[in-house]
């Protein structure tokens, strides 16, 4: 009686494992690969768009030895991944994990030319870690201001040497030289405005501090004019971002993207009317919908169900407005388009 006891619970508890596993089982593309090697360049968001039709989930299911466990980022360029079927579905998991037996700690020297895999492509976000984006009105009226070239030009670029009043000397040589923008404002609030935008027009390098200090253009993406202002170079910060869907219910729109067009397709920038002070915060993800409606044979408009367009993955957050980069897009995305929690 008690074997048959023992043995009533040890099928129970597999039984509720089982369960539990499918419960959280992410769906594989109909292309998946079985397996994958790992190049320079893949994101870990690319890496799972191969294998998942909900590549934000794939924390869910990847499976990783002990070590890596405690950071999924470390996955490098070599490194096999590959699709394990089980009795619960499938799983990811590197090739090398199986098998690996580990007698003692031990220290791993990598080339530094090797990197671990980031969740979201640097070369499109770091110009925008790096740059205000969002100030309030009137924080560039007292910043310091470009007087002009010696010959009196109007138009400025890389390599004019210029002249700029009201600098200080205890913030370094490298500044940034803005405009102001325009205002950024929430539809869903009576066009309540969230902040102003500046403009990144260059970076210029300081050659010598005076009352008039002199200063060289080192880089300019569009045309610097007399009377632009400069703030400090601020570091930029590379974080690995962890893809992840909000665990509460999100609704905004997107109110701006970066450059004026008027379509928004995939690895485009785009400003959210949802900040911190709405919870979001860096590697949530977003679905983003298209309100659709039709005129009815009465001439009246009727409201369709939205149509999902695309993913949006957010990488800086101010505290009512946020800045997010389009991961997938089927159609064009458009500004007042809907992000939800997917």
């Amino acid at each position: 009686m008690r074997t048959l006891t023992i043995i009533s619970a040890i099928l129970f508890i597999n039984l509720f494992s089982g369960l539990s596993s499918a419960a959280g089982e992410t769906r594989l593309r109909e292309n998946a690969p079985e397996h994958y090697q790992v190049v320079p360049g893949d994101t870990l968001w690319g890496i799972a768009s191969r294998f998942l039709r909900e590549p934000w989930r794939w924390p869910e299911i990847w499976r990783m030895n002990r070590e890596q466990i405690r950071n999924p980022h470390r996955i490098y360029p070599g490194d096999v991944i590959i699709v394990e079927n089980t009795l619960y579905g499938s799983r990811l998991r590197m090739a090398s994990e199986k098998g690996t037996v580990r007698l003692s700690p031990g220290i791993r020297v990598e080339k530094s030319a090797v990197r671990a895999i980031p969740g979201i492509p640097a070369e499109k976000i770091e110009p925008f870690l790096s740059q205000p984006l969002v100030i309030e009105k009137g924080r560039l009226d007292g910043a310091p201001v470009i007087l002009g070239a010696s010959d009196d030009r109007v138009i400025l670029s890389t390599g004019d040497k210029i002249y700029i009043r009201d600098l200080p000397v205890d913030q370094g040589v490298i500044w940034q030289v803005f405009r102001d923008g325009k205002a950024l404002t929430d539809p869903d609030r009576d066009n309540r405005i969230l902040g102003y935008e500046a403009v990144y027009l260059g970076t210029v390098e300081i050659t010598d501090f005076a009352a008039i200090s002199t200063a060289i253009i080192s880089r300019s993406v569009q045309e610097i004019l007399k009377g632009d202002r400069l703030l400090p170079l601020s570091s930029a910060k590379i974080d690995n971002y962890l893809p992840h869907a909000p665990d509460f219910s999100v609704v905004g729109r997107i109110i701006s993207v970066y450059g004026g067009v008027n379509e928004i397709g995939e690895n485009m920038i785009v400003t959210l009317n949802l900040g911190s002070n709405s919870g979001i915060e860096p590697g949530h993800v977003l679905a983003v919908y298209h309100e659709n409606n039709i005129r009815s044979h009465e001439g009246k408009q009727i409201g369709l169900p939205d149509e999902r367009v695309g993913l949006a993955m957010v990488f800086r957050v101010f505290d009512t407005v946020s800045y997010a980069l389009i991961m997938q897009s089927t159609r064009s995305i458009k500004v007042v388009d809907v992000v939800k929690t997917p």
